[in-house]
């Protein structure tokens, strides 16, 4: 019997399962709500409204330049709380881990997501695993859910864009999916691309004294900008027009794109935020931004509006491009980038 890999015995309910939970997952998320691993975790609610998101994490390879799937798995559901102007609290962790995984790779991965939650503020308080056989699950999958409260002051809601409203983002765009990629594929590029896997919960609390100014907020995760740009504008009487040179790129996503021939609209981020505001809020909210190291680069991409020049705007999404033209940034077709959270 191989003690440093995962065999399918951990997920038979029996003394492997015991020690697997007791000697990797207790130690890491034991007490509060979890002494005693009760069936279900019992919470003290907030009074009021609380916001509810889950997702599931299936990046391959599960280590990439900047993070992990761990990690990434805090990071996802987390930040899906903040962009609807909430604090995160609570987060349940399933797992679903293949027979043969070293034990080595499942302590790296459940070390990050201790601390990614940490770092986030938010309470491992219930969870799951199983073990699936060789060849059923690529090493790991993660299921994370989590639960948060609103911040007073946020009502967001792409239907309150206004012509003239600014288009913020937090960060340089595309470098989560660049990293994965790149770490695929075995592609070597000097001071290549790191993921930007982080939580933006502080991103959107600095900004508190301006939610009244806030009408739109997201995390551009699978189809990056062009994506959650073309779904907020997608039937409304406003488009988003972009300004190439504001875009904030890091060196090695741009290069990375630029060998592939790959539209850094179109890739993932896992720690940025969008944000769209009253054009008035705009200068005070990057101010906030830029003093946080997340939001060190942040700056303004864009606007909404009715017109781009002669032409209607209403619906579309349009790039003022480098060269002095302009061009339609569609949404992305097809599996551009697989595996990516």
């Amino acid at each position: 019997m191989n003690d440093e890999t995962i065999q399918l015995a951990h997920g038979g309910g029996g003394r492997l399962t015991r020690a697997l939970i007791d000697r990797e997952i207790v130690p890491r998320f034991g007490g509060g709500p979890l002494e005693g691993l009760p069936d279900s975790a019992r919470l003290r609610a907030p009074v009021g409204a609380l916001l509810f998101t889950t997702d599931s994490f299936v990046v391959h390879p599960l280590e990439f330049p900047g993070g992990n799937i761990g990690a990434l798995a805090v990071h996802g559901s987390v930040n899906d709380i903040a962009v609807a102007g909430g604090k995160p609290l609570w987060l349940s962790v399933g797992l679903i881990v293949e027979e043969g995984l070293p034990l080595a790779v499942l302590r790296r991965i459940l070390d990050s997501l201790r601390a990614a939650a940490d770092a986030a503020g938010v309470r491992v308080v219930t969870g799951d695993t199983k073990v699936v056989a060789r060849g059923e699950c690529d090493g790991l999958y993660i299921n994370t859910a989590a639960i948060g409260e609103p911040v007073p002051g946020f009502n967001l809601s792409a239907g309150f864009i206004e012509d003239g409203d600014a288009v913020l983002v937090s960060g340089p765009v595309g470098d989560h999916g660049m990293a994965v990629l790149a770490a695929r594929e075995g592609i070597a590029v000097e001071n290549g691309p790191l993921s930007d896997t982080a939580p933006v919960h502080r991103l959107v609390a600095a900004i508190g004294a301006a939610a009244p100014h806030v009408r739109f907020m997201r995390d551009p995760t699978r189809g990056g900008l062009a994506a959650v740009l073309n779904e907020l504008v997608d039937g409304r009487p406003v488009g988003i027009v972009l300004d190439e040179n504001a875009v904030p790129l890091s060196s090695g996503g741009r290069a990375v794109a630029e060998l592939l021939g790959l539209d850094p609209l179109q890739i993932a981020c896992e720690g940025r935020v969008i944000c769209v505001c009253a054009a008035a809020a705009a200068d005070d909210i990057l101010a906030c931004w830029r003093t946080l190291p997340e939001g060190a680069h942040a700056g303004i991409i864009g606007r909404a509006a009715q017109t781009a020049g002669s032409v209607s705007a209403a619906g579309r999404v349009m790039l003022n491009t480098a060269a002095g033209g302009r061009r339609l940034v569609d949404v992305p077709r097809g599996e551009l980038l697989p595996r990516i959270c």
